[in-house]
């Protein structure tokens, strides 16, 4: 009870998708002339009087006076120019309808085919394009032209209407306006010239407009009209949680293949969908015989669900090696379908006598738990016989039967000359193998034919009396008719088996291919990588040629690749690809979307974006088959995923450069507003204190100011100088010289620069007389050891060591400063030497700005040297660093 309270999600759904786009209303009739757009120009004519912005997209007037008049204060929209045949022709203004952007649109003639050339081929697809920017339209249409009645309008009125309108269009509008007449007073309007112009009136009397034709026609516009609101009130209920019975909804499953009669299956199963409000499925059976197909039976199957689907079908395709009925019952329980709908079976002739018996009869046999409809063709199409491909016809294929010929007289060649050598029994085995051989090679009609010729020459050749066909032993006629059945039959297990390895090697590679291409995509890491695997492996799968649209900086699309290489693409391309990219839809070749266009586009989809758009152009085909589209969209996803994957990858590492560089801004400032503004600060104090005092302070107060500004001068300085290696370092600006370097004058020279904050320390020199020259530059190496007793001035207690060390060990000089301070943990020893790292220590200790040992690092890298810490004691206590710098070659040391 509680979740009969509540409105049903889906009706939810389906109300919350039409926010935003405009209403459609239909006005329905039974024939021409019942007073459609009459009633159309009526309504508008009152929504203008309620002060609703209303233009005429499109009224056919067909010269009727008062029907012009309605058009009176409206405002009509110019029509569109549109070349063909050498001439222009006029058609609605989509573009500047859409950009004229009225409240109400009226679009006359609903079924209406464009011109070739214009954008859409059909003017509903107009009218779906102007829903969707929000328009309201009013637009008209007659029953005959919907396109699940238009076999059954064909069989009432005997005329093939040309021009269709897919159910769902129907099913797009808030409201239907049946506007009935009775035939009496149709008639009568046609008499008076109301419909037709006076040629015309005769023969529309005699055909169409016959009275018991626009009775039937009346009836099926009721229908449709009752139909149509009894689902609208369907809707309704669902939406407002209104209570109600609800049965669970059956499925309808209608078997379609290339036979003529699929269209009249397709239209009968949709009008049976429609009267139990249930869904419906067309599937078309692919079996190991479908590739040797004819185009033309491929194109009537893609057609045929092409149909279907525009009727709103859901598509399938059952994959059958053999027993296609047991495949086809096993899809219809997987999918929970109650009926199925199965064409007339043909009557068969020579197949029946090798096979049980036809599809639909075995469905029929073994379908106990559905409910089985078949469907009768029309009488015009009942004669008409199936597009076949030439492999399933006998004697088309004239090689193979060549082929046959030539290995049953090898067999009878092998088995008489067995036979006159050593004389056995089982001389037919050798035709048996000639039969398999041709069956594995050449499917079922040629190894039938093998075994015919098989049984005929063994007749011939090697039974009594020889040379004839003639059988001396009555019960040799039994083993020969014995013989030609099972040639025959394994001669059809061999073609099956031959069919259903042809079969499994097909999926092998399509499963391959999809693999190898998901594979190359999850292995490149650039978006010109994932484009061109893209390309490659569409026009390789698919036999096409392929190419990807992609938008630059200003928007605009461009050719991204192609394979093979496209740079240019003509304007109805063009327009195809703006469409697709514009509204997320396939357009192009075989699609209801400027279907003229030489290249169908597909959107690249993700989760998150459409990325681009898959171009392919199969040159001269004029179709594309179900599977083929269903493969197509799976590469286009994976194509789709593969680009965000990429553009997901470059964000990360965008994100990840960014936060590297906030943390190493953060660090900067706080070195800046520490450690470069104190000294700043000692030196303003000083100057200061200078200024003010004036003679007050006296000499050795003032000697006491000057050395303080000069030694936090000197101090500002060497911080400013690691800021300026560390900058060199990391743009690779930092030049060393290979100069001969005695780092005896070096450390000398940074223990006197230093000379004041080691002051309060004890420095021990132990540096080795002998000491060879390292070649490197003496200023760099200056700064690196300036840097590191910097380090120990800071960090040591007063009044303790601070020893530097210098030996040459191998083809190394080391270097070695170590001071008895508090030490680096263990854990951080790695880490001493990165940009802006601090080891952490008690309020009481001093900062840096973690540079030093940074520039330190890169300098001796430059050398080509190494640097490290450990600990100076046992005991953990201390901190060494120790460098490492190559010996020139050929160097020696000095003589004490």
């Amino acid at each position: 009870m509680e979740r009969e309270s509540r409105p049903h999600p889906e009706a939810l759904l389906a109300e919350a998708a039409k926010e935003g786009r405009g209403r459609l209303k239909i006005f329905l009739g039974a024939a021409p002339g019942v007073g459609k757009t009459y009633a159309m120009l009526e309504a508008a004519q009152r929504r203008r009087a309620d002060g609703v912005d209303v233009v005429v997209g499109v009224v056919e007037t067909h010269g009727r006076a008062e029907t012009e008049r309605l058009t009176f204060g409206l405002d009509v929209l110019p029509r569109a120019r549109i070349p063909y045949g050498g001439r222009l022709l006029a058609e609605m203004d989509l573009d500047g309808l859409l950009a004229r952007r009225p409240a109400l649109a009226l679009v006359d003639e609903l079924a209406h085919t464009n011109v070739p050339g214009s954008r859409h081929a059909k003017r509903w697809q107009d009218v779906e394009e102007l829903l969707a920017a929000g328009i309201d339209v009013y637009s008209t249409l007659n029953v005959q032209h919907l396109e699940s009645l238009n076999d059954v309008v064909a069989r009432i009125a005997r005329v093939k209407v040309r021009e269709t309108v897919p159910d769902k269009v129907l099913e797009l509008a808030e409201e239907i306006e049946l506007i009935d007449l009775p035939p009496e007073e149709l008639i009568e309007r046609l008499r008076q010239g109301k419909v037709y112009v006076h040629d015309q009136i005769a023969r529309a009397v005699q055909n169409f407009f016959s009275k018991g034709n626009l009775t039937a026609l009346r009836e099926l516009a009721m229908r449709v009209a009752a139909d149509r609101v009894d689902a609208q009130m369907a809707a309704h209920m669902r939406s407002h949680a209104i209570p109600g019975p609800w049965p669970t909804q059956d499925r309808v499953l209608v078997c379609v293949n290339e036979a003529p009669v699929s269209k009249a299956l397709v239209r009968a199963a949709r009008r049976m969908a429609e009267r139990s409000r249930t869904d419906w499925i067309a599937a078309s059976v692919a079996t190991p015989r479908s590739e040797h197909l004819s185009d033309a039976a491929k194109d009537a199957i893609a057609e045929t669900l092409r149909l279907a689907e525009s009727l709103g079908a859901e598509i399938a395709t059952i994959n059958a090696e053999s027993h296609v009925a047991d495949e086809i019952l096993a899809f219809a329980r997987a999918r929970n379908v109650s009926r199925i709908v199965i064409g007339r079976p043909r009557p068969r002739l020579l197949t029946a006598w090798f096979t049980r018996e036809t599809v639909a009869g075995e469905i029929i046999r073994k379908a106990a738990e559905f409910e089985v409809t078949i469907v009768s063709a029309d009488p015009a199409q009942a004669g008409t016989s199936p597009i076949r491909g030439p492999s399933l016809l006998p004697g088309r294929d004239y090689g193979a039967y060549l082929w046959a010929t030539g290995a049953v007289a090898a067999a009878t060649v092998v088995a008489v000359f067995v036979n006159r050598v050593f004389p056995v029994e089982s001389l037919s085995l050798f035709f048996l193998v000639a039969v398999l051989g041709v069956a594995a090679r050449f499917g079922l009609w040629p190894s039938i034919y093998t075994s015919v010729l098989a049984f005929l020459g063994y007749n011939f050749f090697l039974t009594e009396p020889f040379f004839t066909f003639e059988v001396a032993h009555q019960d040799l006629v039994l083993t020969l008719f014995l013989f030609l059945a099972v040639a025959i039959v394994t001669g059809n297990l061999a073609a099956r088996l031959r069919d259903q390895a042809r079969a499994q090697r097909a999926i092998a590679r399509r499963t391959g291919n999809l693999f190898d291409f998901a594979r190359k995509v999850a292995s490149v890491a650039s978006l010109d990588d994932v484009v061109w695997a893209a390309v490659t492996h569409v026009a390789s799968t698919m036999q096409c040629s392929s190419l990807i649209l992609m938008p630059d900086r200003d928007g605009t699309l461009s050719i991204a690749g192609g394979m093979p290489p496209e740079d240019h693409l003509e304007p109805k391309d063009r327009g195809a690809a703006e469409w697709a990219w514009s509204r997320r839809e396939p357009a192009g070749w075989s699609s209801p979307t400027l279907p003229t266009a030489n290249w169908l586009f597909l959107p690249m989809k993700s989760a998150e974006a459409v990325h681009g758009l898959l171009g392919v152009r199969f040159g001269t085909r004029q179709y594309i088959t179900t599977e083929e589209r269903r493969l197509l969209e799976s590469l286009v996803d994976q194509v789709g995923i593969a680009i965000e994957r990429t553009r997901l990858a470059a964000d990360m590492e965008q994100s990840r450069l960014l936060a590297e560089t906030e943390s190493l801004r953060a660090a900067l400032l706080s070195s800046v507003s520490h450690d470069l503004r104190t000294p700043l600060v000692s030196i303003i104090g000083a100057a200061t204190a200078l200024v003010d005092s004036g003679e007050a302070l006296g000499r050795e107060g003032r000697n006491a100011m000057a050395e303080t500004i000069r030694d936090e001068g000197e101090r500002l300085n060497r911080y400013v100088q690691n800021l300026l290696d560390m900058t060199r370092l990391g743009y690779g600006a930092l030049k060393v010289s290979r100069e001969p370097v005695d780092l005896r004058e070096v450390v000398g020279r940074a223990l006197r620069r230093l000379a004041r904050d080691l002051a309060g320390h004890r420095v021990v020199r132990d540096l080795d007389a002998a000491l060879p020259d390292v070649p490197g530059d003496a200023v760099l190496l200056e700064q690196v050891v300036t840097n590191i007793l910097d380090n120990a001035a800071k960090y040591a207690p007063a009044g303790t060591a601070v020893t530097v060390s210098a030996r040459q060990a191998g083809g190394d000089v080391v270097l070695s400063i170590a001071d008895e301070g508090p030490g680096i943990p263990e854990a951080d020893r790695a880490h001493v030497f990165d940009m802006f790292f601090r080891v952490r220590a008690g309020d009481g200790q001093p900062g840096g700005t973690g540079l030093g040992l940074a520039i330190a690092r890169g300098i001796v890298d430059a050398h080509g040297g190494s640097i490290r810490a450990e600990a100076a004691s046992p005991g953990g206590r201390g901190t060494r660093i120790i460098i490492a710098l190559p010996l020139a070659a050929g160097a020696e040391g000095r003589k004490p």
